[in-house]
């Protein structure tokens, strides 16, 4: 049903090209008042290549900058121990002012308080990277079934939206699947020209897409659509997500598939949710699941390693759907931005599975 011609086998079964981070986790506590946080190492898109070797067990790698200090080294240890291959252009620190690797502080909050992330990513140094920095030939020669990038990413800089057409012209070239994950974020674009400019960036990497991730609105707005849309009524319905992927599958031919998770926010820390994804002129559903929230940071890139999962390992679109939606909905109930699921977990949650203890 989805249309997409993926290679049966290769070195590395998914690239991704993002920037790495740390988060600074206090819990539930506002950042204003807190006394103390956990680390995590993230990026939207590292945590889907992350998610894909530590719980699927698939062979992952991700194209980034790395700075030599001792951020750089923790960063370095933990990508290394979710089993993520790297591609590093490295960059020297000065001892003061950088480059360095962002940070995002980002709180839990909890019921009827919802959390706060914002960000430093001064002299950040995935924002210097460019054209030219990777070997992409010499990557992709060795056998790569897939490709995915970020809007996150594509945010940093002008020349990182041009180094995401140039990794993603090479993708195609070498027969890989290529996916790119809209996630949208105003903050970020706010320094670069707004939702404008993210629209003629999105666009141009859309044309080299074969998989879309995004909500409806995303769809519609970051790919630049114009004039009256009706929305679906509630964000569970389908509707509003399926009417706009079919609009830019019209607008975007390339692109075989569309995919994004249906959220009700009941609180901070309960949620229903829901994936749907359009392809070649269908739609496929997720039945939604109630879910208790621990910390959401993450949970889509969760969403979209399972999906990715699926196609790879031969599912049809809707089991790849249910296996996205099961491991979004775990990876909610824990702390920090990446997996702790494993593969018989999320399986068995897609297959209808409770929380019944397990003895």
């Amino acid at each position: 049903m989805s249309g997409l011609d993926i290679r049966p086998d290769g070195a590395l079964d998914l690239v991704a090209l993002g920037a790495l981070v740390h988060r600074l986790d206090p819990g539930v506590v506002p950042f204003r008042k807190a006394a103390e946080c956990a680390i995590h190492v993230s990026g939207g898109e590292f945590n889907v290549a992350a998610n894909l070797a530590a719980c699927f067990r698939l062979r992952t790698a991700i194209a980034t900058a790395m700075v030599d200090y001792p951020i750089g080294e923790l960063v370095v240890e933990r990508v290394r121990a979710l089993g993520v291959a790297t591609f590093y252009r490295r960059f020297a620190h000065d001892g003061v002012r950088g480059p360095n690797l962002a940070t995002v502080y980002s709180d839990r909050g909890y019921g009827v308080r919802p959390p706060v992330v914002f960000y430093n990513r001064a002299n950040e140094a995935a924002a210097e990277l460019g054209p030219g920095d990777f070997d992409w030939p010499g990557i992709f020669a060795r056998g790569v079934r897939w490709f995915h990038t970020g809007g996150i990413f594509a945010a940093l800089s002008p020349q990182t939206t041009e180094l995401i057409v140039e990794a993603m012209t090479a993708a195609k070239a070498a027969g890989a699947v290529t996916s790119f994950d809209l996630n949208y974020r105003e903050k970020l674009w706010h320094v670069r020209g707004g939702a404008a400019e993210a629209a003629r960036a999105f666009a141009r990497i859309a044309e080299l897409s074969d998989i879309v991730l995004g909500y409806e609105t995303a769809l519609d707005r970051e790919l630049g659509m114009h004039g009256p849309v009706v929305y679906a009524r509630s964000t569970l319905d389908p509707s509003g997500f399926f009417g706009a992927a079919e609009r830019m599958q019209r607008r975007f031919p390339n692109v075989k598939v569309f995919a994004t998770t249906l959220r009700d926010v009941r609180s901070t820390n309960r949620h229903e949710l829901g994936a749907a994804a359009w392809s070649n002129g269908k739609g496929a559903l997720a039945p939604s699941m109630d879910i208790d929230v621990l910390d959401r940071v993450g949970s889509g890139d969760a969403f979209a390693s399972g999906l990715f999962f699926g196609l790879l390992g031969g599912s049809n679109l809707d089991e790849a759907l249910r296996l996205g939606l099961a491991h979004g909905a775990l990876v909610a109930t824990y702390p920090g931005d990446t997996t702790m699921a494993t593969l018989e977990e999320v399986r068995a949650l897609a297959a209808g599975g409770s929380a019944r203890i397990q003895r």
